[in-house]
């Protein structure tokens, strides 16, 4: 009959994760999520892109399980018959001061073989494929892809049921006791015993660690990311994606353009810090998320550390034309009336430490019973298949 094994969190990754455990017929499976719906939050707020390995340091968890898991995603789309689009990915240097890095990207990709990357060295070849972009140079994934990743967990969730699992929504874990090998697991509504439990909690990843009593760092810093659209009669001003050479002083890559599974095209996301854990909006505002920030050892080296980065994300957050002018640099042609209202934004769960740094890797930590996925940063929506394999092979194998 195998183990009990209860899963907290129904985004993408925890649904993968039992369908994983179910297949390989490891046990039991309940996934507890605290929405009505799965793939509430970071799954289903985000660009929808499928990465393709060009960012990541070779060597790295992030590298090998994006690598493994594009494929692994590819093919499941094939076989559920879900949308799958390649429309590719131009990595852009607008200036020449911008071209160490744009080698930087390359040199990564290639290590992780990123397929038919292609490096452009001339302004006529990159208007092949984005005839509207601007740049002195560029890298091409011409197999980077878009994809619907609520529909895919939602695909995922029946194949958990068929097998017979439990997806239990509206259920938020309130309570875990961990008493003698076994795992308690309490809600609002219903109390399970299970021999292993694994939490995929994303954004209250930091709080369900808390109640096995594991270390409050890392802890959960969430930042905002907002969209702006293309009005649809200037969508033709891009092909597929269009992203700039990251700062590698910075976390986050910056604003770009993405067409996505069903023909939008958005813009952006940016990054400010949101004043909630789930907070899509200024307005919306939790005092205790906010004051525990605010609190925490690292907020003052985080805060020296990127104070001016942090200025002009939230400018370009509040005022729509300083917003624009970053996106204009890639493309020239673009107007202000372009860009339509916000028409979305996500809350990325990124992972901070007592010294303010942000944590880039994968991060997992075991307590008795219990693992925790402390951090999930991008590419994990892609990377989903290949991380609850590596869960599994590594943490979660029947015991002896």
């Amino acid at each position: 009959m195998g183990e009990r094994i209860g899963i907290i969190g129904g985004g993408i990754v925890g649904i993968a994760l039992a369908r994983s455990l179910l297949t390989r017929g490891l046990g039991e499976v309940t996934v507890f999520e605290k929405e009505r719906r799965l793939a509430a939050h970071q799954t289903g707020h985000n660009s929808g892109v499928v990465h393709a390995g060009l960012y990541y340091a070779a060597g790295s968890l992030k590298a090998k399980l994006c690598v493994s898991g594009r494929d692994a995603l590819r093919e499941y789309c094939q076989e559920k018959n879900l949308p799958f689009r390649e429309v590719g990915k131009l990595v852009v240097a607008v200036d020449d001061s911008e071209l160490p890095a744009l080698a930087d990207i390359e040199k990564r990709a290639r290590a992780n073989g990123v397929p038919d990357l292609d490096r452009i060295d001339d302004a006529a070849r990159l208007r092949d494929i984005e005839p509207h972009a601007a740049g002195v140079a560029a890298v091409h994934s011409p197999h980077t892809a878009v994809v619907d990743f609520s529909a895919i967990t939602e695909a995922m969730a029946q194949d958990v049921r068929t097998a017979g699992g439990a997806v239990l929504l509206g259920q938020e874990v309130v309570g875990i006791v961990v008493d003698g090998g076994k795992v308690r697991v309490r809600t609002a509504v219903s109390e399970h015993v299970f021999d292993r439990l694994i939490a995929c909690a994303g954004l209250q990843s930091d709080v369900v660690a808390r109640l096995v009593g594991a270390d409050p760092s890392p802890k959960i810093l969430p930042f905002r990311g907002e969209y702006w659209s293309l009005k649809p009669s200037r969508t033709d001003l891009v092909n597929g994606m269009i992203y700039p050479v990251p700062d590698p002083r910075f976390p986050f890559l910056g604003v770009h353009f993405t067409r996505g599974v069903y023909d939008d095209v958005h813009v952006g996301p940016n990054a400010v810090p949101a004043l909630a854990r789930e907070g899509y909006g200024w307005l919306s505002v939790s005092a205790k998320d906010t004051w525990e920030s605010l609190r925490w050892p690292g907020a003052g080296p985080l805060a020296k550390k990127h104070w001016r980065m942090g200025v002009d994300e939230i400018s370009g957050s509040l005022v729509k034309s300083i917003y624009f002018r970053k996106a204009r640099r890639f493309i020239p042609a673009l107007e202000m009336s372009d860009l339509t209202a916000k028409t979305a934004s996500g809350v990325r769960a990124q992972a901070w430490g007592r010294d303010g740094a942000l944590l880039d890797d994968f991060a997992v930590e075991q307590v008795g019973p219990v693992t925790l996925l402390r951090n999930a940063p991008s590419p994990a929506a892609t990377s989903c298949m290949a991380i609850a394999d590596h869960l599994v092979e590594n943490y979660l194998q029947v015991r002896a």
